[in-house]
């Protein structure tokens, strides 16, 4: 009987990483989650991540700390107010102050580590190239990229022959299709948060560019929303 392979899961605790994990499961992969404190400027999508790893059956979940505020740069790790009720128009318009500069590069750099380490050659990420905020780190010739880095880059693929894949499987869905995927699956995405700008008490602004775009997607899938918002 072949073992069961292991693959790294990127989880931020959001409505597309939380799916991702989901899907991997299905897929019949062993899921290790892969989060981060990399500065952000609250802890409820960690411990979103840490609901949704244990509902999904995470074989682990690591968070990392790494502190991204030392370069600022983004409304999501310095004093930088976070963009609310822009609409669709200005949303598929140019990249966004909630930008974290390099964030997914860094991301599937310590995912490929623990891939190397773990004997995993599978990464899933929850990128998507429709329902997103034009970040440039979401989108599909970064992906394909950093892919082929990762297999000149490690001990894995050169040396023993394991090349890793990238897995997208959210790429080319709608913020609609992404929910019902993960519907089907058994996510509960009343575990997960996706707000830019939450209260103290962890409740979602429903008015940043990640709530209305959230917001969105259940409205078009004709289900409501389970988050809790202010």
């Amino acid at each position: 009987m072949s073992q069961q392979p292991k693959a790294v899961i990127l989880l931020s605790g959001g409505l597309d990483s939380s799916t991702c994990l989901a899907i991997a499961r299905d897929q019949g992969f062993l899921p290790l989650a892969l989060s981060f404190r990399y500065g952000q400027r609250h802890q409820h999508e960690l411990d979103a991540a840490a609901r949704v790893a244990k509902a999904l059956g995470a074989a682990r979940h690591m968070v990392v700390d790494i502190d991204l505020r030392a370069f600022g740069g983004s409304a999501l790790t310095a004093d930088i107010a976070v963009p609310k009720d822009r609409d669709e128009g200005a949303m598929a318009e140019g990249i966004p102050v909630t930008y974290v500069p390099a964030r997914n590069t860094i991301f599937l750099s310590f995912a490929l580590a623990l891939a190397e380490v773990e004997q995993a050659q599978d990464i899933f990420i929850g990128v998507n190239a429709i329902d997103y905020s034009g970040y440039p780190d979401c989108r599909p010739d970064f992906i394909a990229a950093f892919e082929t880095m990762a297999n000149l880059a490690t001990k894995a693929a050169v040396g023993d022959g394991r090349r890793l894949t990238i897995h997208t499987p959210l790429l080319r869905l709608s913020k609609a299709d992404i929910i019902r995927t993960g519907r089907k699956l058994g996510v509960d995405y009343g575990l997960t948060t996706s707000c830019y700008d939450p209260t103290d008490a962890g409740l979602a602004c429903g008015h940043c560019d990640a709530c209305k775009l959230r917001l969105k997607g259940f409205s078009e899938a004709g289900l409501t929303d389970p988050a809790a918002y202010a």
